[in-house]
């Protein structure tokens, strides 16, 4: 038998293409398997197999485990202590092993047996070919529907199979088994039965590699894609860059009568693309990637990472785009959230923020409002901004003299350390210097309407809210949720 069981070796190897450990692998896997049906409980099985004459041993073994850590499978572990009495120089980690009669070939079969190697064989076959399909670097798949399964499509190529979920397909987009489809590869997991590469065509992802397969002068570094967003399957927009002043990007991605471009719409079942020329501007960027709207003014919010751009009533429209989409894609594409607003909505906001200013720096600076008024001007927007601004630079304020501006410094500085103390006493007992998007202005505007803890403040109403501190009907409202979140807290306790 033994003698056979070589003769199966070596015509499997040959047969497969695989090395002969391979085979005795799968083999010694096979009869560990069927000595483990002998014993009851889950033990731990090894079989050795000599290379040369076929013969074989089996051993049952036990995992040494830490003493602390119990036994989670007696059947296959060992405490420390009790494993050291058997051998004396184990460790934690390690096996100690008994060997024990070998199960019979002719016993399992040699049908069975020959069933168990050659599953391990094609697992070995597998794991070869992903290994070669990852070597080979490639981003895009490109195969042949092999079939659907719940509604996932299975993507042949070659011997690799790919799985395209619905989720990552075109919207309104159908497949039939035998059809070519490009995608995407997302993932590769060797650990999934089936296909183990997961694919996507919605991923703003291929939409790159497709532009970098049109377009020579991104591989070649002339051009680069700095951004990409998507409404799979509707419209989408890229930022390019230029790294040779002689070439024009959008132009380039465009291609010969919009021959690159239409190449790209055409794979993504006519998505339309709008390419966007990328700036280090952060306001610029978003102009551009709001085309075709025309923008007629802009304010970045750093501090928010948010920007209001004000358009006329005519491209009101066409910025929002149907269903918000063309401010959402150029909101995603830049990375700032966009508030698109008409004029009249901007300047009643501008007003709003002007009134809590100048009653910011008339009470807390003890200044008229021809002062307040200066300083909103000259772009101060907080009481830090006046108390901590290099002097050289406040003397470049043409209103203001030396004597004027050393005045102003101290009363902010004054004003600061006031509310500092303020929020120490108050603020803090209250927990309302915890709460998400609390400022110092915003603790003083509170103090001064009475309102020193949590408690207060969930008792207020949104208007209320909204007249003592000037803010924005969503951010008063999440300010007064969170402070009675306590309360629920305390109740479910």
């Amino acid at each position: 038998m033994n003698r056979e069981m070589l003769m199966l070796v070596e015509a499997i190897a040959r047969e497969k293409n695989v090395d002969r450990d391979v085979v005795f692998s799968a083999v010694e896997h096979a009869l560990a398997q069927a000595t483990k049906k002998q014993y009851p409980g889950e033990v731990d099985i090894r079989v050795a197999m000599d290379r040369d004459t076929g013969e074989y041993d089996t051993f049952r073994r036990w995992l040494v485990v830490p003493n602390e850590a119990g036994l989670q499978n007696p059947d296959a572990e060992e405490l420390l202590m009790d494993a050291q009495e058997r051998v004396a120089d184990v460790a934690e980690g390690e096996y100690i092993e008994e060997q024990v009669p070998s199960v019979s070939i002719g016993r399992i079969g040699a049908m069975t047996a020959k069933q168990v190697v050659l599953q391990r064989i094609r697992d070995a076959e597998r794991e070869m070919l992903l290994r070669d399909f990852l070597e080979r670097g490639e981003k895009i798949f490109s195969g042949t529907v092999k079939r659907l399964d719940k509604g996932d499509l299975i993507v042949e190529s070659g011997r690799i199979e790919g799985r395209l979920r619905r989720s990552e397909m075109i919207p309104k987009e159908n497949f039939r088994t035998g059809d070519r489809v490009r995608a995407m590869i997302m993932e590769v997991d060797s650990t999934l039965r089936g296909a183990s590469v997961l694919l996507s065509r919605s991923a703003p992802e291929f939409m790159v590699e497709l532009f970098r397969n049109e377009v020579p002068e991104i591989e070649q570094g002339l051009l680069e894609i700095k951004s990409c967003a998507r409404d799979a399957g509707s419209r989408a927009k890229i930022a390019v860059i230029a790294h040779d002043a002689r070439i024009d990007p959008i132009g380039t991605c465009v291609g010969v009568r919009g021959s690159r471009v239409t190449a790209v719409t055409n794979e993504l079942a006519g998505e339309r693309v709008d390419i966007v020329l990328w700036s280090d501007d952060p306001a610029q960027f978003v102009i551009g990637a709001l085309a075709p709207a025309n923008v007629q003014s802009i304010v970045v919010d750093e501090e928010k990472h948010a920007m209001d751009v004000v358009v006329d009533e005519e491209n009101l429209a066409v910025a929002i785009g149907r269903g918000g989409q063309n401010v959402r894609l150029a909101s995603d594409l830049t990375g700032w959230k966009i508030n698109i607003m008409d004029a009249a909505e901007s300047a009643e906001k501008q007003a709003s923020e002007t009134h809590a200013l100048r009653a910011l720096f008339m009470s807390k600076l003890d200044v008229d409002e021809e002062i307040a008024d200066i300083l909103i001007q000259e772009g101060f927007v907080s009481l830090e901004e006046i108390a901590y601004l290099p002097l050289q630079e406040m003397l470049e304020i043409e209103a203001f003299d030396e004597e004027t501006v050393n005045e102003l410094r101290s009363r902010a500085k004054d004003a600061l350390l006031t509310m500092e103390i303020a929020q120490e006493v108050h603020g803090e007992a209250g927990g309302l210097r915890d709460l998400k998007g609390m400022t110092p202005e915003l603790l003083a505007k509170l103090a001064e309407a009475g309102v020193h803890t949590r408690d207060d403040l969930a008792d207020l109403a949104t208007d209320e809210l909204m007249e003592f501190t000037a803010q924005d009907q969503e951010a008063a409202n999440a300010l007064i949720m969170q402070a009675r979140e306590h309360w629920f807290t305390q109740n479910q306790a």
